[in-house]
């Protein structure tokens, strides 16, 4: 039979992820995907600190944030929509009261500068090399919190500010942890709203900046999510109802080629096992207090007290209550 597609073999990477491994996710949507499902499967993971970021540029200025964490201040805010917010996070980071705003930003902030010390692999996601700048205060936003388009002044970074910015910001990394091994990937989620030709000379940008980098360090990497989509399955229906972002189907496709190449066999067996554990969280019983329920709980608490034997270093045992909760 012919071959109707054209299949993207992404081969597996000297340097392995462990189902120790401490892993950080950081940048667009895409990461965010990612990262929070190697969470759900009880990986040493962390995903965006500072919430989804789609530029080089603010993942940079994040990530040195965390190798010197300041914390913010009251005046590091802004207030509009009757929410305060900081133009270096998400919106998911806004609050209606300034004091808890600011204590989930510096307890993000915290937290994750002491994981990065310990990090073994590093995953940055660029979205968009189109950037936006605050006219007021000069300053480089992440996130726009739908103040007017008129406030900012918007451009796109050239391949060499790319390449200049990561080439001081990656041996100060690898400084603070000569361990950390960086993967970079380009997110296929097309930014619609620069139109079709802007789009496409962004991506370009971030893919040719990521090629000098990849050149011109050691211990970095390029993980081809972009072509995966974009060539590999090439089809509508691998995307969502915005034709824009894609599908779960599509999404599970990528971080199978993730885990096949950059997982050692270990952690892939760990995966395969928190898996099933996965599904029985997801099981609905007909009858909570049946005899079969109560059996099919106490499996699952014996199977993931096994797993956490084996796996001595997961977090699996965070598992465990959901199913002890259920026990009569």
């Amino acid at each position: 039979m012919d071959q109707f597609r054209t299949e993207i073999e992404v081969l597996p990477v000297k340097k392995q992820i462990t189902y120790s491994s401490h892993l950080l996710f950081i940048g667009s949507c895409f990461s965010e995907n990612i990262g929070s499902f190697f969470e759900e499967y009880r990986f040493n993971s962390l995903s965006n600190p500072f919430g989804v970021l789609y530029n080089p540029a603010s993942v940079a200025k994040s990530l040195w944030r965390l190798l010197d964490p300041v914390p913010y201040q009251h005046e590091d805010l802004k207030y509009h929509h009757d929410v305060y917010h900081s133009f270096d996070h998400h919106s998911s980071f806004s609050g209606q009261d300034v004091n808890d705003c600011l204590k989930n930003i510096n307890e993000s902030l915290r937290s994750a500068s002491l994981f990065l010390s310990k990090v073994d692999f590093l995953f940055i996601t660029f979205g968009t090399s189109w950037i936006f700048t605050h006219q007021e205060s000069g300053q480089l936003v992440s996130n726009c919190h739908k103040y007017p388009a008129k406030v900012f002044n918007r451009s796109r970074l050239t391949v060499n500010q790319i390449v200049r910015e990561y080439s001081e910001l990656i041996p100060t990394l690898k400084e603070l942890n000569p361990n950390m091994h960086i993967v970079f990937t380009v997110s296929p989620v097309r930014h619609w709203k620069d139109g079709a030709h802007e789009n496409q000379l962004s991506k370009a940008s971030l893919l040719l900046a990521i090629d000098e980098l990849v050149n011109l360090f050691d211990d970095i990497s390029y993980f081809p999510s972009y072509e995966l989509l974009m060539d590999d399955l090439r089809d509508y229906r691998f995307y969502k109802d915005d034709m824009v972002h894609p599908s779960n189907q599509a999404i599970d496709y990528v971080r199978q080629k993730l885990i096949a190449s950059h997982f050692d066999s270990k952690a892939q067996t760990y995966y395969e096992q928190v898996h099933k554990v996965i599904q029985a969280k997801n099981h609905k019983p007909f009858n909570l207090r049946s005899k079969s329920h109560q059996q099919f709980l106490k499996a699952q608490v014996s199977k993931i007290q096994s797993i956490a034997k084996q796996y001595p270093e997961s977090n699996i045992l965070l598992d465990i209550a959901h199913f002890e909760n259920g026990l009569i």
